[in-house]
């Protein structure tokens, strides 16, 4: 490798470990009610009939109910299974209450997601001589300082891709350590598809560039990888697979931000449903950019249909964006000019099961300027005191009136992807 880089030197030991929770949100809700324990449940964001699980509790996950499947298929599966209404504040609670155990070890802890996180003891060997009595450990404190029936699995490898790969090879409350003398005989146990990462698009690239198991694939030159895989990234795979650690480095530098919403049958079956849901969409993104004090130069806008079919566009703002209701304009605009000029098809339908937005190539809201007609200084100002104010007297106690709607402001939600942006440098703060 010439990168000519010392971050590219793999690490010779096991130090690094993936923590992460089973089953959290479930194990959340068993944890505040006392009755649900030892019983199968289901956390769905909503509990009608077509309700989407997205977290069956370690119990349910033993009749097969899985985290997609809707409520009607999961009942079939366990007829006992008690839906339960998504509660995103109480997980964030237990996030916090989870990070702060964690950085009791070392500083070097990075959130994942909101029931992941890595944590990097490679330079705390005076401290931390033991990394598999410090796994136990942090078990031991999450049960007794956060709640007795939260369980996790910790994966230690010398890099955070194997320490996520350990972590998902004995559930639930496992412990499993990759390190240099073992590697071989745990991936020779595994799939391609067993990596985080790898779909089927992918494995099949890598089938006919004749890497069919993780050990081919970990043994495999950077540059056959890259040639297999047409780019930078196969060199990645070969830095994750040889324990070089690439996955934590700028880990809160921001190339893009992305909210997304699935759509179910309830939600779609009206036209101000979508709104609704798209609305919500502009506001979490600038929420986002505002708590990071950054504006986006471009959006992008996708939509899926239940048919397969997606629509898809992209542009670049004449004016950095930042404002939900901009966004939510810029968005619309672009929509209906394309059905002006394409007669008569149409973007949104009720057949949509999916939206997301990405906002992309941002800057930094001191270097904002604005033409000479168009000063919006003191309403980004007002924008900021607004969050400021929610986050000292609660979310609802101060709303615009795009955040409400008919009968209730709009309803909290939660997911598990990346949580980078979900802090500010102030306070460890989650947010949605």
């Amino acid at each position: 490798m010439d990168k000519g880089n010392h971050k590219y030197t793999p690490r010779s030991t096991a130090r690094v470990l993936f923590v992460d929770m089973n089953s959290f949100f479930a194990s959340c809700e068993q944890q505040d009610n006392y009755y649900l324990r030892d019983r199968p449940i289901a956390v769905c964001v909503y509990t009608g009939k077509f309700g989407c699980v997205i977290a069956p509790s370690i119990e349910a996950k033993k009749y097969g109910v899985k985290t997609g499947m809707r409520l009607n298929e999961a009942i079939l599966l366990c007829k006992d299974l008690i839906p339960i209404e998504t509660n995103p504040e109480r997980y964030r609670r237990y996030h916090v209450k989870i990070m702060d155990v964690l950085k009791s070890y070392c500083d070097n802890v990075y959130p994942k997601s909101i029931d992941e996180a890595v944590v990097d003891l490679t330079n705390y060997e005076l401290i931390h001589k033991d990394v598999i009595q410090v796994a136990k450990s942090i078990k031991k404190d999450i049960q007794e300082k956060v709640g007795d029936w939260l369980k996790c699995s910790i994966g230690i490898a010398p890099n955070s891709f194997l320490a996520k790969v350990a972590s998902d090879i004995q559930k639930p409350n496992g412990l499993v350590i990759i390190n240099p003398e073992n590697v071989d005989i745990v991936l020779g146990r595994l799939k391609l598809r067993d990596f985080p990462g790898i779909a089927d698009k992918m494995e099949i690239r890598l089938n006919k560039g004749g890497i069919k198991t993780p050990i081919q694939m970990r043994h495999a030159s950077p540059e056959n990888l890259k040639a297999i895989l047409k780019s930078v990234v196969g060199f990645y795979w070969h830095c994750r697979l040889n324990f070089i650690e690439i996955d934590l480095d700028n880990e809160h530098d921001y190339k893009s931000m992305q909210a997304m919403r699935h759509l179910n049958k309830e939600q779609r079956a009206s036209y101000e449903g979508i709104n609704e849901i798209l609305i919500a969409l502009c506001l979490t993104l600038e929420r986002r950019m505002v708590k990071r004090k950054i504006f986006a130069n471009t959006l992008a806008f996708n939509v899926r249909y239940a048919n397969g079919e997606q629509w898809a566009d992209f542009l670049n703002v004449s004016s950095p964006l930042q404002d939900g209701a901009e966004i939510y304009k810029a968005v619309m605009n672009r929509i209906e000019d394309f059905e002006n000029n394409n007669a008569p098809e149409k973007i949104i339908t009720r057949s949509i099961i999916s939206i997301s937005l990405t906002v992309s190539h941002f800057l930094d809201d001191t270097m904002v300027q604005y033409n000479l007609f168009e000063d919006h200084t003191k309403k980004d100002h007002l924008r900021k005191v607004v969050y400021d104010l929610k986050d000292k007297f609660g979310k609802q106690k101060i709303m615009r009136a795009v955040e409400l709607r008919e009968g209730n402001v709009m309803q909290d939600v939660i997911g598990f992807g990346s949580v980078k942006d979900l802090y500010n440098d102030e306070q460890t703060e989650l947010i949605e």
